[in-house]
């Protein structure tokens, strides 16, 4: 299916990651004949550390929720989803030996627990589609000549092509390839490119010495809420019962940011964990917009009232005991000290001697324990880039460009991004399946066969 004798392949993939082999392998399936080119010395690096190495494969959750966790940019996706979404994945991988199985949260995994094993499907999937496949080839531009013919630049020669399909990933997680060059050349091509922020990315805090002395320390039902403001400001009574975010039904009025519960851990720089990740997006954007506070609710099954209650009875009952043994109580052990300097009180002060002060300000403290969001780690730090090229140029029903004839488009290299589940392999599945048999079906379009 040759468009011209001259060319190199009907077809270019750029990046070999979950979309380009997606893309690669169902334009090959189609009869287009396939080049795939990967700037690293292997494909599906960022699904080998996917998951924890196990590869969260997509989601349980019904479409409507799931739409909802990629934010306002979801609704792009419905054709996509419409030709292409979980159930012909499972069979897909099925239909390639790979067996799932579905865990907490809908997350579905493959049994083995080997992302090696998903890998392995791509390629079968490929050699069986005839996809050429050249790796250490970094693609540096896209030259538009005669007749609809692309010249791929890399650093090791030119290819030429009738199609080309960037899939080139983010600019998190550098070591497996992604470094931002698809956005860097569809921007050459003249795309619109929305800025890259960094996408499930842990938080550094001013208080970073706090955050330090409790370092190690994971937390479960604890509940994180980032407020517009300073944190010294923001009304702790304001914290919600429910969660705020993507994927939630309601929306926060100001100042709640977003709202979690689940769980974090300390870090040496500041906050991270599931919960953290997942507001990460929010808050890097609220920064742009001012300071940034995330008050922390250390017991949010209890009340204010409820907790005074507890701790009132503690310390009656336990007048000799120091105030730092009744706070083991209620906290891991790490935090007891750093918590305790928090509140002003000695910690070898006896439970009888304290306050009626001392005793609300542990209160506060325990369900409002704050911090100022100084920034989110690097975009290289990040799971997930958010940002990419603008989808308004690209045709949700093909990929294709709506600026260049015979370009497309797919995976994390648009302005597509969700919070953690499956969510994100999703979607750069179902659009490489979409970019590569649209560009199949243009190139044979070409060739008038």
């Amino acid at each position: 299916m040759k468009t011209d004798e001259s060319t190199d392949a009907d077809i270019i993939v750029i990046g070999g990651g979950a979309a380009g082999l997606m893309a690669a392998g169902r334009a090959g399936e189609v009869g287009a004949g396939v080049l795939l080119l990967e700037k690293t010395d292997g494909c599906g690096k960022k699904i080998l550390v996917s998951g924890k190495t196990r590869c969260n494969l997509t989601n349980s959750a019904e479409l409507k929720k799931f739409i909802s966790m990629y934010g306002a940019n979801g609704r792009f996706l419905h054709s996509a989803f419409h030709r292409f979404f979980r159930p012909e994945l499972l069979s897909f991988m099925e239909s390639h030996g790979l067996v799932t199985k579905v865990e907490r949260g809908g997350r579905i995994f493959p049994v083995s627990d080997n992302a090696q094993d998903v890998v392995k499907v791509f390629k079968k999937y490929l050699a069986a589609g005839k996809v050429q496949v050249q790796l250490n080839t970094k693609v540096t531009s896209i030259a538009i000549q005669d007749k609809g013919i692309y010249s791929v630049k890399t650093q090791s020669g030119n290819f030429r092509c009738g199609a080309v399909i960037i899939a080139a990933g983010g600019a998190s997680w550098p070591a497996t390839g992604s470094t931002g060059d698809g956005c860097k050349i569809s921007a050459m091509l003249g795309h619109s490119i929305v800025k890259l922020k960094p996408a499930l990315v842990p938080l550094i805090v001013q208080e970073q010495k706090l955050a330090q002395a409790m370092q190690g320390v994971s937390l479960r039902n604890v509940r994180a809420t980032a407020f517009q403001g300073e944190a010294s400001r923001i009304d702790s009574t304001l914290t919600p019962q429910i969660d705020y975010g993507r994927g939630e039904k309601k929306v926060p009025r100001p100042p709640i940011i977003e709202s979690r519960f689940g769980e974090m851990l300390f870090t040496h720089f500041g906050l991270g964990g599931p919960i953290i990740l997942l507001m990460s997006l929010a808050v890097t954007e609220a920064l742009e917009k001012g300071p940034v506070a995330i008050l922390i609710d250390l017991k949010p099954a209890l009340t204010k009232e409820q907790l005074h209650k507890r701790l009132q009875r503690d310390l009656d009952q336990s007048g000799k005991r120091k105030i730092a043994n009744i706070i083991k109580e209620y906290l891991p052990a790490k935090m007891i000290n750093p918590f305790v300097a928090l509140t002003g009180i000695d910690t070898e002060k006896p439970a009888h001697q304290i306050t009626a002060p001392e005793r609300e300000k542990i209160i506060e403290l325990f369900k409002a324990l704050r911090f100022n969001v100084k920034s989110a780690l690097p975009l290289e730090k990040a799971i997930v880039t958010a940002g990419g090229v603008a989808l308004a140029e690209i045709d949700p029903r093909t990929m294709a460009s709506k600026k260049v004839e015979g370009l497309y488009f797919c995976g994390e290299v648009m302005d597509i991004d969700a919070d953690t589940g499956g969510y994100n392999l999703q979607a750069a599945f179902s659009t490489g399946y979409v970019a590569g048999e649209s560009a199949a079906e243009y190139v044979t379009s070409l060739s008038g066969a």
